[in-house]
């Protein structure tokens, strides 16, 4: 299974659809705003979104949809990255709900070499995720820097600091 590329392997203009998709929970949506601090009754508090939102509903935190979708491409995109350098846009578009499923996919806009280091490049993409019935829920743009196919094998291959089984464990 592969597990990120190197800069030899993305292509401009390449589409990757991560999968599979994620079904948010209210314990998700819940955990999430608990765990970074984020106490906003829209997120919280069902009798707080029933009576005085537009929606009539908690709405999940766009930043969880955000890590999700960052999370679902580390596969596709950043598994081998060195370092990811820059968000440089992040769009909430639509509301997302407890109970809908998010998918993603990203699109490599450009790349080119590193200008100090020869053996790893930067690669510019375009994430975006969507519900269930297609409705595009969040977009974003990043750099992320990543190791060349020479990057790979000077520091011990595709899984460099796996341990082998000793002989006595085999």
């Amino acid at each position: 299974m592969q597990f990120g590329r190197t800069y030899e392997e993305f292509e401009v203009g390449a589409t990757y659809k991560h999968w599979p998709g994620k079904t948010v929970t209210e314990y998700d949506d819940h955990l999430f705003c608990l765990l970074t601090m984020n106490h906003h009754p829209l997120h919280m508090d069902t009798n707080y979104a029933e009576k005085t939102t537009d929606f009539g509903k908690n709405v999940v935190v766009g930043n969880y949809i955000y890590s999700l979708l960052l999370g679902m491409s580390v596969p596709d995109i950043s598994g081998k990255a060195i370092a990811n350098l820059e968000i440089e846009s992040l769009k909430h578009v639509a509301p997302t709900f407890h109970g809908d499923t998010i998918y993603g996919e990203t699109t490599v806009l450009d790349k080119w070499p590193s200008k100090s280091k020869n053996d790893r490049g930067i690669v510019y993409v375009e994430t975006k995720g969507y519900k269930q019935d297609g409705t595009l829920v969040c977009v974003f743009r990043r750099k992320v820097m990543v190791p060349t196919e020479t990057y790979i094998k000077e520091r011990g291959g595709e899984q460099p600091g796996r341990p082998e089984l000793t002989e006595q464990e085999k």
